[in-house]
């Protein structure tokens, strides 16, 4: 049995999400590759990609000022800049503070992965002061009036500031109505889970923890959130890479991938070949599949690519796919198997 594509023409679906249940597409446009993500991106090229992306239907997306020191919030916010406000969900984090470089604008070239990128630095700040300077200064990176969702980016080492400053003040913020939602986004899951269990946030971006070769997320992070009305953005679900191209020197988690892991996805490949469907279809659909998960975030370059994420998010998956790869022990463990 083969995958049947949905009515191309169709809008993509939707799905409330967070404290204010605004709808997000089933797809999000994942804006790090805005910001120079691998490789330095032009402002015809960003235009261009957001612009296939919002031609086929998606209605969500989501910068951070990581992203390019904050040349993908620049970006997004002058493609929106025109479109009615209420026609797109934005979601921006909060965590790093920017400011201009002391040093020769190179120095700041391939810094976490952007290239081409605003001779700026990156600061961490998770006080209530730097949330707030955050927020102010990503909507004016945006030339926006608000966001509707904020997501405490990376708090790794500083959990316990996030928790304890961060959080409360986006939460404030939230019960203000500045914001609709309040969250976290960050990939891996022990501090995402005390986010879950100590604060009071709306939703989460669970990154590379959920997908086909990693289901870390699975066991004890997705049922809670599930059991507690935190609703989730799957991101990283391709693990950087590795489940969109094995056969291409693949990577994951932006680094060179393990033989092991290497196989597994061939191997995943193989069984999904054996229905004639293509690897990052089901990577795409079995994250959307979990109960928790309301939208999935890709990164976009181009409009193959986006054709390529609609499509696969509008594809029906047989069930016998996920069941031999569930016989042949090919699924995380505590995953969730997709059903048509």
């Amino acid at each position: 049995m083969t995958p049947v594509p949905r009515d191309a023409g169709a809008a993509l679906p939707a799905e409330p999400f967070g404290r204010s249940r605004v709808p997000v597409t089933a797809l999000g446009f994942g804006a790090a590759t805005l910001g120079g993500l691998f490789a330095p991106m032009s402002d015809e090229e960003a235009h261009a990609a957001l612009q296939a992306a919002w031609d086929a239907g998606v209605r969500y997306f989501d910068t951070a000022p990581h992203y390019g020191v904050g040349l993908s919030e620049e970006r997004v916010g002058r493609f929106l800049a025109d479109k009615p406000r209420d026609a797109y969900v934005l979601s921006t984090k909060v965590g790093r503070l920017l400011v201009p470089g002391t040093g020769a604008p190179e120095d700041v070239q391939g810094v976490d992965g952007f290239h081409g990128t605003p001779n700026r630095v990156r600061l961490r700040d998770y006080s209530a002061d730097g949330v707030r300077r955050s927020l102010d200064e990503s909507l004016a990176r945006l030339g926006l009036d608000r966001i509707d969702i904020a997501f405490i980016h990376d708090p790794d080492e500083h959990a316990d500031q996030a928790v304890a400053e961060a959080c409360p003040a986006l939460v404030a913020l939230r019960d203000e109505g500045v914001l609709g939602s309040v969250g976290v986004g960050m990939n891996q899951v022990a501090v995402p889970t005390r986010f879950v269990r100590e604060t009071d946030i709306d939703c989460l971006i669970v990154a590379g923890r959920y997908t086909l070769l990693d289901g870390s997320a699975a066991t004890a992070l997705l049922p809670l959130c599930a059991e507690r009305g935190v609703d989730v953005v799957g991101a990283g679900v391709f693990n950087s890479g590795l489940l969109a191209t094995p056969d291409e020197n693949p990577t994951f988690d932006y680094t060179a991938a393990p033989a092991p892991l290497v196989a597994r996805a061939r191997a995943i490949a193989a069984v999904c070949a054996r229905h004639g469907v293509p690897l990052p279809v089901a990577a795409l659909a079995f994250v959307r599949a979990h109960p928790a998960v309301r939208t999935v975030l890709a990164g976009m370059r181009n409009a193959a690519e986006v054709r390529q994420n609609v499509t696969s998010v509008t594809t029906e998956v047989p069930g016998e796919l996920w069941d031999d790869l569930h016989a042949e022990g090919l699924l995380p463990e505590g995953a969730v198997l997709p059903r048509p």
